[in-house]
């Protein structure tokens, strides 16, 4: 039996693994690198592997660098199911037709440039008729329910507390000797007591772990704190008269912010006349697939919605923006108000024009709620430089740029560490998804706490396991 990272090795971006047995190959995930575009290309564009000799695939959840180049997979020969939850089925329609935009949008606009120099034209990674090829795959598979997506392998998916409809996997192989081994992938772990959504499972026992360490480093803000700092940096931005600017992922960040929102006027602690705009068409699609799929919700948000008959995600001042005028229109009206806009990291998205139009200006806020990848332009803004590019042109950051970890979807250092040190009988680890950097760190604290055989996987390199 074998494992192999072919993605979100020594980075966190483009996950994609593979466990090999009985000559039977499960890929685990299939998503976008998201990093410097040249080389964001050569990754995504070509497999170190052929997809069409690739028999099963499992999906951890929707989020874009786990699901984002399922299509590409598709084009080049993959037939075979991929398995999720009916949570990341419905996210999948719209995040990878997304997707699939954007990469058009792109190829289109470079292709522009290159008609007049006279250059060879260039494809979109991939389309929307490859996006409708590839969702013709996808299989439901409710959590806490066992099935067998190849002889040999029994797979039981289970709450990853992640995002909605996420799913860590607890694997059963058999392999070539007859020998049944515990395997669990964590795809990307949550937190405990997150809003919204359950806490991840715990689970009991295994022989091999194969971990994200996206913050093994790190410890995140207590989730407690969250909203008190969030209230406090949007009453100084009013006072002022400024605007608040939080870059959000569609899928969750932006609906925890609504919900915290819709908590924080309920109470008075920010103004019940302070205006909020979603500008983006793909939170609008996802927040209604929030609404579908209440079997995902923890037990305080499906008492708002069943005992109290409240929308979460919803309210007076709030308005959900799909029309490319009125997002425009946001930018002649004059502060306070709130804007929360994708992509999540600044790399593309409509909040490219609400940074551009409102980062030089004192009186303005933007709010870091979410982890920002290595050489992106969210991480530049994070790391508070003076000039960053937006649309190729250099802006002054002259705005207050703040920063609330406690929002993350992701496992910090304790959680990891917490998770890993329940299960009983561990003999193997293998750390992914994660900054280099990030991941010693965790594997340190992994070994002083009494595992020792602990492995970061390079990208292509093969383990017997």
């Amino acid at each position: 039996m074998k494992f192999i990272s072919y993605g979100a090795a020594r980075e966190v971006t483009g996950s994609r693994h593979m466990i090999i047995s009985n000559g039977k190959k499960l890929l685990l995930d299939c998503g976008l690198f998201q990093g410097r575009r040249k080389e964001a290309e050569e990754k995504n564009k070509t497999f170190p592997f052929d997809p069409k000799t690739v028999d099963a695939m499992i999906l951890s959840h929707a989020h874009i660098d786990h699901c984002g180049n399922i299509p590409t997979l598709v084009k080049n020969g993959y037939k075979n199911p991929i398995y999720c939850t009916p949570a990341t089925k419905d996210l999948c329609f719209y995040m990878l037709r997304d997707s699939a935009f954007i990469h058009e949008k792109e190829a289109e606009y470079l292709n522009e440039k290159k008609m007049k120099k006279g250059e060879e034209l260039i494809k979109p990674l991939y389309t929307q008729e490859d996006v409708d090829a590839a969702l013709k795959l996808f299989q439901e598979v409710n959590l806490n329910e066992t099935f067998e997506p190849l002889p040999g392998f029994k797979i039981t998916l289970r709450e990853a507390g992640h995002i909605l409809g996420s799913a860590m996997l607890q694997m059963e192989i058999t392999d070539e000797k007859g020998i049944a081994h515990k395997i669990v992938f964590t795809g990307d772990l949550g937190r405990r007591e997150l809003p919204v959504l359950k806490d991840p499972f715990k689970i009991e026992d295994a022989e091999i772990l194969i971990t994200e360490s996206t913050y093994g480093e790190r410890l995140h803000e207590p989730m407690s704190t969250a909203e008190g700092k969030l209230a406090e940096i949007i009453n100084k931005t009013v006072e002022r008269g400024g605007k608040i600017i939080i870059p959000a992922f569609a899928l969750e960040r932006t609906q925890e912010l609504v919900y915290s929102l819709n908590g924080l006027m309920s109470v008075g602690k920010i103004s019940r006349d302070l205006a909020v705009f979603v500008d983006s068409p793909l939170a609008v699609n996802v927040t209604e697939v929030f609404r579908k799929h209440k079997e995902c919700y923890d037990i305080e948000t499906l008492k708002k919605f069943t005992d109290h008959n409240k929308d979460p995600f919803g309210f007076s001042m709030l308005k959900y923006i799909s029309d490319v005028e009125d997002s425009k229109a946001l930018n002649g009206r004059h502060g306070p108000f709130i804007i929360i806009s994708g992509s999540g990291m600044c790399e593309f998205g409509r909040v490219l024009h609400h940074l551009r139009n409102n980062i030089d200006d004192h009186r303005n806020t933007i709010i870091v709620v979410g982890y920002m990848a290595e050489n992106t332009l969210g991480r530049k803004i994070k790391e508070k430089r003076k000039i960053v590019n937006i649309f190729g042109k250099p802006h002054r950051l002259e705005c207050d740029v703040e920063i609330i970890d406690a929002y993350s979807a992701h496992a910090d250092r304790s959680d990891l560490l917490d998770f890993a040190t329940h299960i009983k009988g561990l003999k193997k680890i293998f750390v992914v998804h994660g900054e280099e950097k990030s991941q010693m760190a965790f594997k340190g604290a992994l070994i002083a706490n009494g595992f020792n055989w602990v492995q970061i996987p390079q990208f292509g390199e093969e383990f017997e396991i």
